[in-house]
This record gives structure tokens, C-alpha cells and sequence, in this order.
């Protein structure tokens, strides 16, 4: 391969990962063809761009850029394909379907942090994305807001109907 032609996909790659906000690295060397196009078929469908990279493009791809990835670098060996999406948990959802561990989770970058290793698949299956975490935010700020209402809303018709029955009483 040409020295510009491996400029150019380090360019890529490294806009790649600026553009969407979080990526997994995967193993998928133990894939047969059938399942590999079932991979990309189901990654696909789920809004996930998978790309099979060569680990020192990958690597030059990540140091060009502004964060440090450095806790990620260990885990460029052997064949790498990178999972690129907008919503953290999604492909580790998609990764646990596989119940034999193939394709394996090496590591990934997923709102802001480093998971390095296939015990971690846990974690970022159950990371609230940035939506679901802002709706979590407004249903606990509205809770209390609503109890107000309600409270004064039945105070209301308490005091009235007090009112009422000493109004129509006998004097």
C-alpha cells in the first residue's frame, strides 16, 4: 500500500471517530463468512458502521487525535473490526446476543470512558445514553412538581367542601 493511500485512511478513520461518539473494538477472527455478513447485516439495521481496519492505521488514527486513547492501544492485536455508533449501549446489546463470545469485545470508548476486555460487555450494555439519561432528569424534577399540584388541588376541594357544610349548616 501507498504512503498516501495510508494517509488518506488514517484521515478517515480519525474523522470516523470524531463523527460518531463512540466505537467498540471486536475480534471477529472466528467468523465464517455466513456469519460475518449476518454481523454486518444486523449491524446495519441497528445504525452501526462496522469497518475491518488494520491495527497500526487504527492506532495512527487515534493518536492524530485530540483525546488520549492510549488505554485502548493494548488491545490493537490480532484481526480488529471497529463497531462506530451514536448511542453507547447499542452494539453491546448487539455483541450479547452471540452467547459463544464471537465476535469478542476487546475494548471500546463509550461516553467518554475506556472498557478494555470481554468482562466489560456488561457495563456498556447497561450505560444510559445521553437521552435516556436526560429523561430519567425530567421525570425526578417533575415528581415534585406534581405532588405540589396534586396537593394543592385536593387542599382545594377539602377547604371548599369544609365551606360548603358550614355554610349550609344551621345556626
Amino acid at each position: 500500500m501507498r504512503k498516501e493511500d495510508k494517509g488518506a485512511i488514517i484521515s478517515q478513520l480519525a474523522e470516523t471517530v470524531k463523527q460518531y461518539g463512540h466505537f467498540y473494538l471486536v475480534d471477529t477472527t472466528a467468523m465464517d463468512a455466513a456469519s460475518t455478513s449476518e454481523l454486518r447485516r444486523k449491524c446495519f439495521n441497528a445504525g452501526i458502521k462496522l469497518m475491518v481496519v488494520k491495527n497500526s492505521l487504527l492506532h495512527k488514527a487515534l493518536m492524530s487525535l485530540d483525546v488520549d486513547f492510549s488505554p485502548l492501544y493494548g488491545s490493537l492485536k490480532g484481526t480488529t473490526s471497529i463497531m462506530f455508533t451514536e448511542t453507547a449501549n447499542v452494539p453491546a446489546k448487539l455483541l450479547k446476543e452471540y452467547k459463544d463470545g464471537v465476535p469478542a469485545l476487546k475494548a471500546a470508548y463509550a461516553e467518554e470512558g475506556f472498557y478494555v476486555g470481554a468482562d466489560q460487555l456488561e457495563a456498556l450494555a447497561t450505560i444510559k445514553s445521553k437521552n435516556e439519561v436526560i429523561a430519567d432528569i425530567i421525570a425526578l424534577l417533575q415528581s415534585p412538581a406534581k405532588n405540589v399540584i396534586s396537593a394543592l388541588q385536593s387542599g382545594g376541594n377539602t377547604i371548599h367542601g369544609v365551606l360548603k357544610t358550614l355554610g349550609e349548616r344551621a345556626e
